[in-house]
């Protein structure tokens, strides 16, 4: 008997990372602390994702666009192991110590199941970002793989219509509570909002089960975000 070389297995492993979007809530009581005091925790915040600029943590502001969080941290990693200890420090910095995450998404990248691309996982660096979970009905995955095919390849034209935004399609079967995590990057969000308009109408809109919450991010550096937090 031959045994089968584990190359291909590697080599598709190889294609997965691992995705992360972590929204944090602040606690009212720090915007009541001493002026130095807040000044020394976002201090202390900084300098942790100095530390971990190897993971090249993006950070979104939504203060004014959500009431139930207001800032986002978006990871693209090889390890699981380093983001544990990324979001371990974090929680353990002065500011930390204020704060809650009422929404963590882990997803992983993948080849499509349909065309056997995988979608660019690296950011592009629009203003916005637009994150929102997704799981479709279980019926969808009784219909036979070309119709679903078919099916999807008239959504994916849908948006192909607005080359100003860029989709970012992570899975999480098995790894969170939905089985996916889409996020959307544009500098012009009426352009988001007309696609998900256009994309309702599609054949593949009837299989769709949960897609809330929808979260709208504000690209920001890391003192911007904090800033925005209070003085």
């Amino acid at each position: 008997m031959t045994l089968q070389s584990p190359e291909p297995v590697q080599k598709t492993r190889a294609l997965y990372r691992v995705v992360k979007y972590t929204f944090y809530k602040l606690d009212p009581v720090w915007r009541r602390l001493p002026d130095k005091d807040r000044q020394s925790t976002k201090n202390d915040f900084l300098e942790t994702l100095r530390r971990h600029d190897a993971l090249i943590p993006r950070t979104y502001s939504l203060i004014g666009t959500r009431g139930d969080a207001d800032f986002m941290i978006w990871i693209i990693t090889d390890s699981m192991e380093d983001l544990q200890s990324f979001n371990s420090e974090i929680l353990k910095t002065g500011l930390g110590k204020y704060l809650t995450t009422p929404y963590s998404y882990l997803a992983m990248i993948r080849p499509s199941e349909y065309f056997g691309k995988t979608t660019d996982p690296e950011p592009v660096g629009s203003n916005y970002l637009f994150v929102y979970p997704f799981t479709k009905k279980r019926e969808w995955y009784s219909i036979p793989f070309e119709e679903r095919r078919r099916i999807m390849k008239e959504h994916i034209q849908i948006g192909h219509k607005y080359s100003s935004v860029t989709i970012h399609t992570s899975y999480c079967f098995g790894l969170d509570d939905y089985e996916f995590i889409l996020s959307f990057e544009t500098d012009h969000p009426e352009d988001f909002l007309n696609l998900v308009m256009d994309l309702r109408s599609s054949e593949a809109s009837r299989y769709t089960a949960i897609e809330t919450p929808i979260f709208t991010c504000v690209s920001v550096t890391p003192e911007k975000m904090l800033g925005l937090l209070g003085p």
